[in-house]
């Protein structure tokens, strides 16, 4: 029998070659499957990353409104929306006189602050961030801790301000807000409950009475711009003038 082998592996290929089969082909073969099988799943994976965007501009084809105002405001860029929702709580909460305390954690990371409070893992709305600050709610009382864009964590304890004189002058939400400036490179709005200013702590230095543009100009700042801001202008200008 392995007289007839050489000859009938020959025989073989010789048949191959005249249906235009040649040798290694269904290695080829298993290449193109394996890339098929690679592009499809980047597909899915983009649907899966992409899926609100889809959804929505689905609804607004079915609708037969996909150039409305409304859809084109719906593809906003994530960091502006949650800039505008933000502003939007952080105002209203400032007429309203209702006291708050968000820390935007950028660099150094607040793990051990995340701990101290509730976790939240919710996506920054406006609403939301009213109604954990609302007064005699379970969560009101402490930090909101923002991380990636995202609510980690609520009524969060903060290292308060050592400084005696700041302490004499400030309120528990301004301490607290310097307190954490200065052993991180975090970035702290305060809600005063009794005069609904809005202040700004960065780098151990409190920004006091921030008026809504400035407010907006802080939050874009921090979410909009692709890289961070060095000069930081508005802290600047306020710390120099205040010394």
């Amino acid at each position: 029998m392995s007289d007839f082998a050489p000859e009938y592996a020959a025989q073989r290929r010789m048949q191959q070659m005249r249906r235009g089969v040649q040798p290694g082909r269904g290695v080829a073969r298993v290449g193109k499957a394996a890339l098929k099988a690679l592009l499809g799943a980047g597909m899915i994976l983009a649907v899966v990353l992409f899926q609100p965007v889809i959804r929505r501009a689905l609804e607004h084809i079915g609708r037969g409104n996909i150039f409305s105002k409304e859809f084109i405001g719906s593809l906003m860029s994530e960091s502006k929306l949650i800039v505008n929702e933000l502003h939007q709580a952080v105002i209203s909460m400032a007429k309203r006189r209702v006291g708050a305390l968000i820390v935007i954690e950028r660099r150094t990371g607040l793990a051990d602050i995340i701990v101290s409070g509730t976790r939240i893992d919710g996506r920054i709305s406006a609403p939301l961030v009213e109604n954990i600050f609302e007064p005699n709610t379970p969560l009101h009382d402490g930090a909101m801790i923002i991380r990636d864009g995202t609510i980690v964590a609520a009524a969060c304890f903060l290292p308060l301000a050592e400084d005696i004189a700041v302490a004499r002058e400030l309120g528990t939400r301004h301490r607290a807000a310097l307190g954490i400036s200065s052993v991180s490179d975090s970035i702290t709005i305060v809600v005063s409950e009794e005069t609904g200013g809005i202040s700004g702590a960065r780098d151990g230095k409190l920004i006091r009475y921030i008026d809504g543009k400035a407010l907006r100009d802080l939050l874009e700042s921090i979410f909009v711009q692709e890289r961070d801001t060095a000069t930081f202008t508005l802290f600047k200008r306020r710390a120099k003038d205040e010394q």
